[in-house]
């Protein structure tokens, strides 16, 4: 009786502990953001719930249990992720199929490299939904946007990894290693063990219907490692956890067969959860567990969440945000060009390897003709056929250019009235339509980059800078080699040379008296300009300007200061490369060296200033993303444009009034000069400032003035008169009377030799 009675007092405590708990634990519920949308999320009939089935979970290691632990156990469990309402009863699966085993054995036993595995397919006859196909994919729901950095390194976390720079930080989609792989940039998560207790989990920060999961290996030069089979597991709150289903089992999707193909696996049934966690099962033989990868997922709308309302992106234009394949692509042009007949032209600059026409798009007021004074810009997209984003904002600008002339914009009314715009969507075609059939996470880092020859057209132009250097080296400049329009080696201009048919198109159409020009790519976000090649031998970074170098950094950061992200110091770092110390510009050169660049042509061949924008880090991004790029490139654009009338320009002329072409104009103390144009005139991109202009032609004498560039917006007009040399003039009147010019050197020789006659 004494026990008794003592044992009543505690099981009273126990009792009211527990009590103590249960509410504690309620009231912290409350606190959660998302704890309100789960209560609603929670309420409804119960005969409207699916038939409810065992769910296994990943519980923490065991320990003790004491008095009333079970009880608090199940007071403190929140609700668990369910199937949506509107499941079916299983279906049968057909016996054909095999379900896949429950533990595979470790080891390379995925030797698919289509984009999507058999896993969902499988699954699909035993589960409650048919899982959708490829297409339906894209239409459906998007990625969360691991690749394209929307999930921060935050909401990425990992069961253990081998060191920062592989960890769960680094396991996106596409994301790329650093020149030296043992840094802070590796190429992919990667575990700190081998061992089936290792794990990848995001956290979507709100409920999400999570679709399907995209995953990749590491991406390294030397070592070989990917996940060749892998369980999904979901929560709500990353305690609690539910395995993904095939029936009576886990499911076990397959991965990857190698490191760079990405793997698509869709879930036989939609799940609602917050938080995703990928559980690799067998990995490659010969290497370690290492991933990346993108989760496909539609957030639910979470009205009590202001954070995720005010952030979201929206655009106000009504343009056509979507991926447009080459007939969709011209379909497009023969649209807007209907709609604005007086202010565009269609024209091609040549066809593509597998003969796909070039397409540009004139945006002028007199389309078709080069109005003197009237300067002539370009943009150019798609030389590497996977990176697409840049091909949309073309074909989006060119939408815009139109729309808001019509509505009478005064800003694009007088772009348009000024500027002879040319607009390049797709250089590389073929390619294109290689990553088109992948798909925005499909076609990997490279499918599509290439020409269907194989040629990387970026760097597929002549390497002017080895000549220009070697002739100031030996002091040949400008006697024998002049500082600019350099002339293309007879070696590139041969049949036999490697040269793809779309960089040969280029060449040509760049004979067109541009003076300013963009070419977007993509995979990061900064603005290049050049030199992008270095000038000492042996190294493959070196910062080389041109003589040019102020006005470059200028038109550079012009674009990126613009630009809604690639100046923002919070951003994170695309891949290895943080420019933000630039302002979002680098030299490209210091970056890394290309031989052959466009840029470079451009600088030394041609009057053009060419500059390779960067315009995000996913090169191919979902539809769902292109709205928000839009917004994100749109002004930048504009600002880019406007830049071709700042400097000087003008026109040179003889005491006629002739336009002379092809005058030389030299600025003091910039070692690189431009020529005029067919008519005479000229346009010099200058940074503000007074500056000693000579303009000189053959046959006339030079003439120098002062010019002075201010800091508001328009060229300032700076025009030369030339009078003819003496020698000019006699050479004139010579040939209008049928006479040539006399040679006296020519006459002393035939006087001494019929001397020699006489005298012998």
């Amino acid at each position: 009786m004494a026990r008794r009675g003592a044992a009543a007092p505690a099981l009273a405590l126990a009792l009211l502990a527990v009590a103590l708990a249960g509410v504690g634990a309620r009231g912290a519920a409350v606190e959660d953001p998302d704890y309100y949308v789960q209560e609603i999320w929670d309420r409804e009939p119960y005969d409207a719930r699916p038939e409810p089935e065992p769910e296994p979970f990943s519980p923490p290691p065991p320990r003790p249990a004491g008095p009333g632990e079970g009880e608090r156990e199940r007071e403190r469990r929140p609700a668990e992720p369910r199937l949506p309402k509107k499941a079916t009863k299983p279906k049968k699966a057909p016996k054909r199929e095999k379900l896949a085993p429950e533990k595979p054995p470790a080891g390379k036993n995925s030797n698919r490299k289509g984009m999507k595995t058999k896993s969902s397919e499988k699954a699909a006859s035993d589960e409650r939904h048919v899982p959708v196909g490829r297409d339906a994919v894209r239409e459906g729901c998007p990625p969360l946007g691991l690749e394209t950095l929307k999930i921060t390194d935050f909401q990425l976390h990992a069961s253990t990894s081998k060191r920062y720079g592989l960890g769960a930080h680094r396991g996106r989609l596409n994301i790329q290693a650093g020149i030296n792989e043992n840094d802070f940039y590796d190429g992919a998560w990667c575990a700190g063990r081998n061992d089936l207790h290792q794990w990848i989990e995001v956290d979507a920060r709100r409920l999400t219907k999570f679709t399907g999961v995209i995953t990749q290996g590491r991406n390294s030069l030397w070592l070989s490692d990917w996940v060749t089979s892998y369980k999904v597991m979901v929560s709500n709150d990353s305690h609690t956890w539910v395995t993904v289903k095939n029936g009576s089992g886990d499911m076990i999707f397959e991965g990857n067969s190698e490191k760079e193909i990405p793997v698509l696996n869709e879930l036989p049934v939609p799940l609602v959860a917050r938080y995703i966690r990928i559980n690799p099962q067998s990995w490659f033989d010969n290497g370690s567990i290492c991933m990346r990868m993108e989760i496909l997922g539609c957030p639910l709308p979470d009205p009590n969440n202001y954070y995720h309302r005010r952030n979201e992106m929206t655009t106000t234009d009504d343009l056509d945000f979507k991926h447009h394949n080459y007939k969709e692509m011209r379909q497009l042009m023969k649209v807007v060009n209907e709609m604005c007949p007086n202010i565009t032209r269609i024209y091609n600059i040549g066809k593509s390897h597998q003969g796909l026409k070039l397409y540009a798009v004139e945006i002028s007021d007199h389309p078709g003709e080069h109005e003197v004074g009237e300067p002539e810009f370009h943009y150019i997209a798609g030389a590497h056929g996977n990176e697409v984003l840049g091909r949309e904002l073309m074909l989006l600008l060119m939408q815009f250019l139109c729309q808001e002339y019509l509505a009478g914009n005064p800003r694009i009314v007088h772009l348009v009235e000024e500027t002879r715009i040319h607009i390049l969507p797709s250089l590389n075609p073929d390619g294109y339509e290689k990553a088109y059939e992948g798909g925005s996470e499909l076609g990997g880092w490279s499918l599509g980059r290439w020409t269907h020859d194989g040629i990387d057209i970026n760097n597929n132009f002549p390497d002017l800078n080895t000549l220009l250097w070697e002739a100031e080296d030996r002091q040949n400049i400008p006697r024998k080699v002049p500082n600019h329009y350099i002339a293309i080696p007879e070696w590139f201009l041969s049949e036999n040379a490697t040269v793809a048919a779309e960089t040969r198109a280029v060449i040509a159409w760049m004979e067109k008296p541009f003076v300013l020009g963009g070419n977007l790519q993509g995979g990061e976000l900064v603005v290049a300009y050049p030199y992008d090649m270095v000038r000492s031998l042996w190294k493959t970074q070196e910062h080389t300007p041109t003589p040019d170098d102020h006005v470059f950094r200028w038109l550079a950061y012009s674009y990126a200061s613009t630009h809604r992200l690639m100046t923002d110091a919070r951003r994170r770092v695309c891949h290895t490369e943080d420019f933000q110390k630039e302002d979002g510009t680098v030299n490209g050169a210091s970056w890394h060296t290309v031989a052959g660049s466009l840029n470079d042509f451009s600088y030394l061949h041609t009057n053009c200033f060419e500059l390779s924008i960067y315009v995000g880090c996913d090169k191919y991004p979902h539809e769902s993303e292109l709205p928000e790029e839009w917004e994100n490139n749109r002004e930048s654009l504009i600002v880019f444009m406007e830049q071709v009338h700042r400097g000087i320009k003008g026109v040179v002329r003889d005491l006629h009034g002739k336009g002379i072409p092809n005058a030389v104009i030299s600025v003091e103390g910039i070692n690189h000069d431009i020529r005029t144009a067919g008519d005479g005139d000229y346009w010099r991109l200058l940074n503000p400032g007074e500056y000693v202009v000579t303009a000189k032609a053959e046959g006339f004498t030079s003439s120098t003035r002062n010019c002075m560039v201010g800091y508001d917006m328009g060229a300032t007009r700076c025009d030369f008169t030339l009078s003819k040399t003496n020698l000019a003039r006699i050479r004139e009147i010579m040939e209008k009377f049928g006479k040539q010019p006399v040679s006296l050197p020519a006459r002393r020789q035939k006087l001494r030799g019929r001397k020699r006659r006489q005298r012998g």
